[in-house]
C-alpha cells in the first residue's frame, strides 16, 4: 500500500501573504527533507512541481550532485533518499506520471492549514489509504498554501495539523512529517 502512495510539494499554484496566487521558490532543504520522509516510510516517488525553468534546473543540480555525483558516493543513504525525487512543471504533470506507473489516476488529497468544509479526518483518511487498494497522491502547498484551483484538484483536503495552542505556522516539512506518519505510521 505505502508504495502506491506518494508525495508532491507544489510550488505553483500557491498563495501569497496577501492570498495572490504566485510561484514560490524551490528550496533544497525542502527537497532533501520530502525525499527522507519518502524513503523512511516506504512511499512512491516524490515531486517538486514548479513551472520555472530556473527553479527545475536547481533541482537537476542538485540531483545531479546527490545521486550521480560525488555528493551520493559520500552519502549514500542520501543518495537512496534523493532518487525517489521527479521534477515535474505541475501537479497534473504529477498525477499523469503516477497514473503512467500505476495504471490508474491517483486519488489527490490536499492539506491546508486552513480550516474549511468538508475536511477529511486522519482516521478516515488513513483508511481510505488502507483499504481503498487506489494510488494516492499527497499534496502539500509552499508559501501561505495551496491555490483554490489546486485545492480543486483534490478529491479530499485534509483537516489541518493542530498543535497544543491558537498558534498554526508549521513549516512544509514539518507538517509533511506528521500527515505522512499520521496517516501511514504505526497504529
Amino acid at each position: 500500500m505505502r508504495e502506491r502512495v506518494s508525495l508532491a510539494l507544489v510550488h505553483h499554484p500557491t498563495l501569497d501573504r496577501r492570498g495572490a496566487v504566485v510561484a514560490t521558490a524551490v528550496t533544497t532543504l525542502d527537497l532533501h527533507d520530502f525525499a527522507r520522509l519518502g524513503r523512511t516510510y516506504g512511499l512512491g516517488p516524490v515531486y517538486a512541481a514548479t513551472p520555472l525553468d530556473g527553479q527545475r534546473s536547481l533541482v537537476a543540480r542538485l540531483l545531479g550532485h546527490w545521486v550521480g555525483g560525488r555528493g551520493g558516493e559520500l552519502n549514500p543513504g542520501r543518495r537512496e533518499a534523493l532518487e525517489s525525487l521527479r521534477v515535474v512543471g505541475s501537479l497534473p504533470e504529477a498525477a499523469r506520471d503516477l497514473e503512467m506507473r500505476w495504471g490508474e489516476p491517483p486519488v489527490l488529497l490536499g492539506t491546508s492549514a486552513r480550516e474549511g468544509p468538508d475536511r477529511l479526518g486522519f482516521r478516515q483518511a488513513r483508511a481510505l489509504l488502507r483499504d481503498g487498494g487506489q494510488p494516492a497522491l499527497l499534496v502539500f502547498g509552499t508559501g501561505w498554501g495551496l491555490a483554490p484551483e489546486a485545492v480543486a484538484a483534490c478529491r479530499w483536503v485534509l483537516e489541518p495539523v493542530r498543535g497544543a495552542g491558537g498558534y498554526n505556522h508549521l513549516s512544509v516539512r514539518s507538517a509533511a512529517s506528521i500527515v505522512v506518519d499520521r496517516l501511514l505510521g504505526p497504529d
